[in-house]
């Protein structure tokens, strides 16, 4: 819990007036609600007007929700990539509000995929939205921000690590959230004693409706509610204007506030042992005294227990063909098809050409199969790099939820 002398239990942004980019849903939503809690103006930036066929929530009910909370809230239609809705919804802010004392540039568009796989209109997408998007934001509100007393300009972005892992598996995503943190490189510098300006990034996985969609059932496990960053961002608004040019990880920052207990930030604080990993655990168990020509060992064990639970339906509803390169103990070439007939799992390489070729070390690769690393964040965090066709790849982490159940 936050201690007694934390910011966080003085209403601080009481009738401030925040500019919030997509915060019809999600992190930007979660950092509305927490400055609504304490009476502040919130404009809803989003283009979400009618309800999504996948997404939950518009302008509307997230404005509802604000009021609910103890904010006033101003809807407005915004697509970040064009450049006159920005600025009319900015006017609209002024002229209800009478002035902007914080801008979140929150809104942005996501494609893991390799420079291959992305299609130019989501290369587009990611620097019209997150790049563009952000700067134009910035500079809209910018005129507005120099008046306030305490202005704040805070980017979602990550921390500039030219490390290559952070490159190779989403070149342009990574580019296009880099270009956010420039914004803060550049404008925090630009207007150093006027507005204040950071960025901040969570330490794990966040659970929001994009992260579903990008990592099927059972994702949310692995990650924690939008309530980290929402604290972080209120923590971060509320410091002087003096505080700029940071690049803020939330566990960190929250820890430095005092906060001890982030069990409550999970949304399984728990991991259990789930039905796969006890079923493996006996296979490896009872395989211990398995002949020495065949494959042994965690890897080996694991696709004896795939091969043995493929059926016809899994084949029908995936038909895709995955190869693994494993390094380390058990490594080497493994398949799984499920697009031949009956299918099958095992040592080598698949009879017909495979879809999607994954490689990752061997240990993480049992952790993917026993519900203790997803895929997506294997992926995001460079264990896993992936060759093929991405919508198979996805579609393989919704099966091995669904695996995880009959195993």
């Amino acid at each position: 819990s936050l201690p007694s002398t934390s910011p966080f239990t003085f209403r601080k942004l009481a009738g401030c007036t925040l500019f919030i980019t997509g915060a019809s849903r999600g992190i930007g939503k979660a950092i509305a609600l927490k400055a609504a809690k304490d009476g502040a103006n919130i404009v809803i930036a989003a283009k979400t007007a009618e309800p999504h066929p996948t997404l939950p929530g518009t302008i509307y009910t997230a404005a509802e929700e604000i009021e609910a909370a103890g904010g006033k809230a101003l809807p407005c239609i915004v697509n970040v990539r064009e450049e006159q809705q920005i600025i009319n919804a900015v006017e609209k802010a002024v002229k209800t509000f009478g002035g902007i004392d914080i801008l979140v540039n929150n809104a942005s568009a996501i494609s893991l995929t390799g420079t291959l796989e992305t299609a130019t209109k989501k290369v587009n997408l990611m620097m019209d939205v997150n790049v563009r998007g952000t700067y134009l934001t910035s500079k809209a509100c910018l005129p507005y921000l120099r008046k306030s007393k305490n202005p704040h300009i805070l980017n979602l972005s990550p921390p500039m690590n030219l490390n290559p892992m952070w490159f190779k598996n989403h070149c342009a995503y990574t580019i296009s959230k880099y270009g956010m943190s420039m914004c803060v490189l550049g404008m925090a510098e630009e207007f150093r004693g006027e507005v204040a300006v950071n960025a901040l990034w969570p330490k794990t996985a966040i659970h929001t409706a994009a992260m579903d969609m990008l990592g099927g059932a059972g994702i949310e496990k692995q990650c924690r509610k939008t309530d980290i960053l929402a604290d972080a961002a209120y923590c971060i608004l509320t410091k002087p204007k003096t505080f700029t040019g940071n690049f803020i990880i939330d566990e960190v920052l929250l820890r430095e506030e005092g906060v001890k207990d982030f069990d409550v930030y999970a949304i399984a604080p728990v991991f259990p042992i789930g039905a796969a990993q006890k079923k493996l655990s006996g296979s490896l168990q009872e395989g211990a005294g398995s002949s020495a020509a065949e494959p042994s060992g965690p890897v080996a064990e694991t696709f004896r227990v795939i091969q043995g639970i493929v059926t016809e339906e899994y084949v029908r509803s995936t038909q895709g063909v995955f190869q693994f390169e494993l390094s380390g103990d058990g490594g080497g070439t493994w398949y799984i098809d499920l697009k031949t007939k009956g299918g099958s799992a095992g040592f080598g390489k698949p009879p017909v050409t495979a879809d999607v070729v994954m490689s990752m070390s061997s240990a993480d690769f049992v952790k993917m199969f026993t519900g203790k690393l997803k895929p997506t964040l294997a992926f995001m965090s460079g264990k896993l790099r992936i060759k093929g066709n991405m919508s198979l790849a996805i579609k393989l982490e919704k099966l091995l939820s669904q695996l995880a159940s009959k195993l």
